[in-house]
């Protein structure tokens, strides 16, 4: 029976063999690692430098772009007259004189204040609420919105003087106090208005008018108004081209004579009234052209009559006189009132707006000038 136990020489033999291979083992994965590791340093990617502290990079605007400078437009040519004739405003009939407009409306609703009757501003709201109503119902009463054929009055102009008025404002249904002041100027031949209105430390009308005086009055050429919150207009009344042209719209008006700018109608009324007093006479009507700061039209004034007012504390006899817009017109009601002992002055002047808003400038003081030269 063989025997099972391993011979000495085999069993040294075998363990000898394998320490070997293990040897063999660890010699391999020793050169697998160094082989891996030169590799890696080898190949690695180069280090990125970073610097010890962050850099802060401050970004600065480039400088604007300049805007192109605009050449002065080359003057229009000349048209062809053969085939291109130049545009001129149509002519357009005259209007009858206003002596023979028929009015006879206006004087059937509005009433006339008589010395006997009512005085006051209740008195002055009645009669002015009547005649509101009557252009609106009588087409023929209205103004035509084309110039006059240049109807020639008798004036005379008022001496200079510097005129401040108590305001009362009423906007938005809040009511405001303030002051307000008008300059008039002029020497015979040339004259200027200077006019401003404010309330609460805010200048809400500012306006001014310089021209001259001629066979027609006071004919403006040039007027400038300026409205709170509003940029500034105005109104030019060529001689040369014999329009009337405006800042802030492309309309424009032929210029025959006698029109008025919203300032100088005022002291054209009070030239009339000053040369020629029996125009005034409740009832009567004059009709001037006026333009305003985009566009012109025939003003009506009509004469209510005389009232007794109560101004810089003292009672004056003065002539009311009213505009009143044609109907479906945005433009404001005017009524003025003309002291006839204080050289036909304005000493009252209201202003309302198709809302109901109004500004009032009653007369506080007089002050006539010496200065011969308007400014």
């Amino acid at each position: 029976m063989l025997s099972s136990s391993v011979p000495p020489s085999i069993s040294r033999y075998t363990f000898s063999s394998r320490r070997r291979w293990l040897w063999v083992l660890l010699l391999t994965m020793l050169l697998h690692l160094l082989l891996f590791s030169w590799g890696s340093r080898q190949f690695r990617a180069p280090p990125v430098n970073r610097p010890d502290r962050p850099i802060i990079a401050t970004i600065v605007p480039l400088p604007p772009v300049e805007k192109p400078v605009l050449l002065p437009q080359a003057p229009n040519p000349k048209p062809d007259t053969q085939t291109r004739p130049k545009a001129t405003p149509k002519p357009r009939p005259a209007p009858a004189p206003a002596v023979e407009v028929p009015d006879t409306p206006i004087r059937e609703t509005v009433t006339p204040l008589d010395d006997n009757g009512p005085t006051g501003p209740a008195a002055t709201g009645t009669a002015a609420a009547g005649a509101a109503t009557a252009p609106a119902t009588t087409p023929a009463a209205q103004a035509d919105a084309t110039p006059p054929a240049g109807k020639h009055y008798q004036t005379t102009p008022p001496p200079s003087a510097e005129l401040k008025y108590d305001v009362e404002a009423l906007q938005k249904g809040q009511n405001y106090h303030g002051g307000g002041k008008i300059t008039w100027q002029t020497d015979g031949g040339s004259y200027t208005i200077n006019g401003e209105a404010g309330a609460l430390f805010i200048t809400v009308l500012d306006f001014k008018s310089e021209g001259e005086i001629n066979g027609f009055g006071v004919a403006p050429l040039t007027y400038t108004q300026k409205r709170f919150r509003k940029p500034a207009t105005q109104t030019i009344f060529h001689r040369e081209r014999n329009a009337i042209i405006f800042s802030s719209s492309p309309n424009s008006y032929p210029r025959s004579g006698g029109e008025q700018d919203r300032a100088s109608v005022v002291w054209q009324l009070a030239s009339i009234g000053r040369g020629d007093s029996t125009q005034f006479s409740p009832g009567a009507v004059i009709d001037l052209f006026v333009a305003g700061p985009l566009d012109a039209e025939t003003w009506r004034m009509q004469i209510i009559g005389q009232e007794k007012i109560t101004v810089g504390g003292g009672d004056l006899d003065a002539w009311h006189v009213i505009r009143v817009p044609q109907a479906g017109s945005h433009e404001q009601r005017l009524d003025i009132w003309l002291a006839p002992q204080q050289d036909w002055y304005p000493v009252k002047l209201r202003f309302t707006e198709t809302d109901g808003d109004y500004l009032d400038m009653s007369l506080s003081k007089m002050k006539r000038l010496n200065t011969a030269a308007a400014n």
